[in-house]
């Protein structure tokens, strides 16, 4: 009895979570039962997003772990619960004309966003390997299906089986990391972890399978977040999977994996971070150079956004390399920038192109002057994802490069830096065909509804916010991150 009043008790800190369980749970029910609703799923799971997001407030400042030790409830995971909110928010906002446009289930398509932002959420909260697992695997199975859910589209359906069976191998990965971890501390609860590498002197056998399973947790995160060389998959998943879903891809999955992964390395294994270092310093620079020299080569726009979500990574790596406040805080500043303007440019997509999904960049000719309000969005978010001021991908960079600096990797700065103005290349070259390129007598439809033109200003108001005012969300993942590495 006194059991079940503390799981009743605890119910109180997982008000966003079961509002995504109901919501999710409801469309599906609509979607069965009621034709009528059908046309409204969107703005159910819209309300369903916003009240997950308003059921975080009473969480703030809280500071606790439930069921066993198994579950976070801090600023941390708050963090990226609210992110999560607003990526959800916008990616359902881009939605609602497109999944009409291309005959989309309503219902299931809805359902499914939900039920991963609902795994993203458990990632970034797990304190235990296990419950960590469970919201991989929430997270990942309704994107494998997102991704195939134009069943007549040949290139949807084939990015969800190259999903799938890559998602399937790395998650195999990710389980013999936990294990080997597991058979060298005798527990599987990060704290306690991290209590044992600090205060047990690891005899050399059980080490070899602590570092074994340290790079087998790298792999299998490094496909999440689309490090090379764990990035095979990213462009054809990103060109055959819906527009919406996309960028809705390229943003949460990335954020709640770095959530994850930073939650896991520098709450559990801080002690082995002389061993990760070099791993990282190396794989950062592999992903930025090989996402940015290959999206030179890119005339599909949606490809070269995808290589460009490469090239991200390795930033966010940098980053990671460094480590320390300055460097953990970086990460996530610059997950929740490059979440906005990449949710725009996939937004801003989505409405360029017709029923054959063509991204050319001579899609983009004239645009300038067909849309201008378009057009001047989409230069917003190119030039924060190449780095140029006043925008948040510039000052996200600043703090990831800086904390590089301040570690003392000089040299990777050099080339993080070398990298970011390599992207400006074909950053620009879109602007080039958007403001001084003919049409050429090229159509298409480049209207956009009520509700696309709400998540593109979304978006845009977000990347010259954080590119403006940076201090009240620094200020706050610093906090956060005092919070995991205390």
């Amino acid at each position: 009895m006194v059991a079940f009043s503390g799981v009743i008790k605890n119910l109180k800190f997982l008000g966003p979570e079961f509002s995504l369980i109901f919501f999710s749970s409801f469309l599906l029910l609509v979607g069965v039962f009621s034709e009528r609703f059908k046309n409204y799923t969107g703005y159910i799971a819209l309300f369903g997003v916003l009240s997950s997001a308003f059921l975080c407030i009473p969480l703030f400042g809280v500071k606790t772990s439930i069921y066993g030790n198994t579950y976070f409830v801090d600023n941390y995971s708050l963090f990226f619960k609210l992110a999560f909110c607003a990526i959800g928010t916008i990616t359902i906002l881009s939605s609602i004309d497109y999944v009409r446009r291309r005959g989309i289930d309503f219902a299931e398509y809805y359902a499914l966003i939900l039920f991963s932002l609902l795994g993203m959420m458990i990632m970034t909260s797990s304190r235990n390997f296990l419950m960590l697992f469970v919201g991989l695997e929430t997270m990942s199975i309704p994107i494998y299906a997102l991704c195939g859910i134009i069943q007549k589209d040949e290139r949807s359906v084939e990015a969800s089986m190259k999903y799938f069976f890559m998602g399937a191998f790395a998650t195999g990965f990710f389980l013999f990391g936990i294990s080997m971890i597991f058979g060298a501390t005798g527990t599987l609860d990060l704290v306690g972890i991290r209590d044992v590498l600090s205060n047990t002197h690891i005899p050399s056998s059980e080490m070899g399978y602590l570092v074994a399973g340290l790079a087998l947790l790298l792999v299998g995160f490094g496909f999440k977040v689309a490090s090379v060389p764990f990035h095979m998959w990213t462009p054809d998943v990103y060109e055959g999977a819906p527009t919406a879903i996309t960028g809705y891809m390229a943003t949460g999955v990335k954020a709640a994996a770095f959530g994850a992964l930073v939650r896991v390395f520098f709450t559990a294994l801080p002690a082995l971070q002389s061993r990760w270092v070099g791993i990282l310093w190396f794989l950062a620079f592999l992903t930025m150079t090989v996402g940015n020299l290959t999206a030179l080569a890119q005339r599909n726009v949606k490809r070269m956004l995808a290589y460009s979500s490469i090239a991200h990574a390795g930033y966010l790596l940098v980053g990671f390399t460094a480590g320390g406040g300055l460097g953990s805080s970086g990460i996530l500043f610059y997950l929740l920038a490059y979440a906005f303007m990449s949710l725009g440019a996939f937004g801003v997509l989505s409405y360029l192109a017709g029923e054959d999904e063509n991204y050319d960049l001579e899609k983009f000719s004239g645009l300038g002057y067909k849309r201008p309000l378009l057009a001047l969005a989409m230069s917003v978010f190119l030039f924060s994802m190449a780095g140029i001021p006043p925008t948040a991908g510039f000052i996200g960079k600043f703090y990831l490069f800086a904390s590089a600096v301040k570690k003392g990797f000089v040299g990777l700065t050099i080339l993080a830096v070398i990298n970011s103005a390599i992207s400006v290349y074909y950053y620009l070259r879109v602007m080039v065909y958007m403001y001084f390129k003919e049409s050429e007598g090229m159509s298409f439809d480049t209207s956009i509804s009520p509700s696309g033109s709400i998540s593109v200003a979304l978006s845009s108001l977000g990347v010259l916010f954080l590119g403006v005012f940076p201090q009240y969300v620094f200020h706050y993942v610093q906090g956060c991150i005092r919070l995991i590495m205390g």
